[in-house]
C-alpha cells in the first residue's frame, strides 16, 4: 500500500490518548510526551509545536500516534519503520494559543487569530534552542527533553521532520536539508504535484542565502541555519540578537546522526492571491501583505474595525483560510516523500 494513502485513516484518528511517555516538563510545569512505535530499520523523528502559534503540525502528529497505536505489530508501518514522535514540544505555548483555535476546527478564524495569537521571540524560541553536546547547551527544558529523547533512543536517525506553519502566503513552502538537495528530486516532484493537485500555488521566495534560506526551485528552499542566523545579525552589529540563536532541531539531531535528512514544512493558515513578480529580497509584495495583516490586527485591538468589518475586507481582497485538512495532507506528503527518499538512500 502506498504510504500517502494512509492519510484517510490518519485524518479519522482521534487526538486524545493517555499512553505517552513523559520525557520532561515544560517551563510552566506541563508534561512533554513522546511516542516510540514500530521496530523497523528506517528511523523517523517527527516533532511539532516548536512555534506554538502553528497548530497543524501538532494536530497531524496527535492523530498519527493514535493511528499507529491501533495497528497490529506486524503492520508494514511498524515492521519497516520505527517512529519517534513528540506531537507538541511546547505545551505552555499550546495553552496560550488555544484561545483562538481548537483541534476540531476545519479552518482558522481570521479575527480571533489576529487578536489572540501568541508567539515566542528569539531567545525563547524552541526551534532555535536545541543543544549540541560539548558545544551549546539547551535553551529551555523542552529542548533538553527532546534532545535526550533522541539520544536515549541510541540509534542513527534517517529522517527528521519539524512541522511548521506560516501566518499567510499564497501557497505552501517546503524546506530541505542542503546536504540532501541532490537526493530529493523525487520528493520535490511529489510535494509539488500534491500541492497543485489540491489547487494551490507553491510559495516562491529567494532570500539569496540570508539566514540559510537558499532557493532550490519554485516552492523549495534550504532550511535556516543558526550559524547563518548569527552571522546575519552580527553583520547588522546586533550581538544581542545573534546570541539568542542556538542550533535548530535539524542541526541538533544531525549532531547525533550525521546524514539524517532534515525537512521543514511551512503551511499557511491564510491564503492571499498570487501576483506575478520578479523575485527579490526584501520582497515588496510580501511586505504589502504583512502590513495588511498588521493593520487588521491593530485596528481590531483598538476597536477601529469590528470583526465583521475585518472579514468583509478580507473577502474583498480574496484572503481565505486554508482548510486544515489540506494542510494536514501536505504535511503528510512531505513526511511520506522524506521516508521514500531515505529508503532509496538505503538501497
Amino acid at each position: 500500500m502506498q504510504l500517502y494513502s494512509y492519510i484517510s485513516s490518519i485524518l479519522e484518528a482521534s487526538i486524545t490518548n493517555n499512553w505517552g511517555n513523559k520525557i520532561g516538563v515544560s517551563v510552566e510545569g506541563e508534561n512533554i510526551e513522546s511516542y516510540t512505535l514500530g521496530n523497523g530499520s528506517i528511523k523517523i523523528s517527527l516533532i511539532a509545536g516548536n512555534h506554538a502559534d502553528e497548530p497543524i503540525g501538532p494536530l497531524l502528529l496527535k492523530k498519527l500516534v493514535n493511528f499507529l497505536g491501533t495497528l497490529h505489530k506486524k503492520h508494514e508501518l511498524l515492521q519497516k519503520y520505527t517512529w519517534y514522535i513528540v506531537p507538541h514540544t511546547n505545551p505552555d505555548g499550546e495553552k496560550r494559543n488555544l484561545t483562538w483555535y481548537n483541534y476540531d476546527d476545519k479552518k482558522t478564524d481570521l479575527t480571533s487569530y489576529l487578536i489572540n495569537v501568541n508567539r515566542e521571540l528569539p531567545g525563547n524560541d524552541i526551534e532555535f534552542g536545541f543543544p549540541i553536546e560539548g558545544e551549546v547547551k539547551a535553551l529551555r527544558p523542552e529542548n533538553e527533553a527532546v534532545y535526550n529523547f533522541w539520544k536515549n533512543a541510541n540509534t542513527s536517525f534517517d529522517l527528521h521532520v519539524s512541522l511548521h506553519g506560516m501566518s499567510a502566503t499564497y501557497g505552501p513552502w517546503f524546506l530541505i536539508d542542503q546536504n540532501w538537495i541532490n537526493r530529493t528530486q523525487n520528493l520535490r516532484t511529489q510535494c509539488a504535484w500534491q500541492t497543485k493537485n489540491l489547487d494551490y500555488h507553491l510559495f516562491d521566495l529567494d532570500r539569496k542565502g540570508e539566514k540559510g534560506f537558499q532557493r532550490i526551485t519554485e516552492g523549495f528552499c534550504t532550511r535556516p541555519d543558526s550559524k547563518n542566523m548569527k552571522s546575519h545579525f552580527l553583520a547588522l552589529d546586533d550581538l544581542e540578537t545573534a546570541q539568542k540563536f542556538h542550533p535548530s532541531s535539524m542541526e541538533s539531531i544531525r549532531s547525533l546522526s550525521k546524514d539524517c535528512l532534515t525537512l521543514v514544512s511551512e503551511m499557511p493558515l491564510f491564503i492571499y492571491p498570487k501576483e506575478t513578480r520578479v523575485l527579490q529580497w526584501p520582497d515588496p509584495f510580501l511586505k504589502k501583505w504583512n502590513d495588511q495583516f498588521g493593520s487588521w490586527k491593530s485596528k481590531l485591538i483598538t476597536g477601529e474595525i469590528t470583526p465583521e468589518q475585518c472579514l468583509i475586507e478580507a473577502k474583498k481582497l480574496k484572503v481565505i483560510p486554508m482548510p486544515w485538512e489540506d494542510q494536514l495532507r501536505l504535511q503528510w506528503q512531505l513526511i511520506v516523500s522524506g521516508i521514500e527518499a531515505v529508503t532509496d538512500n538505503h538501497k
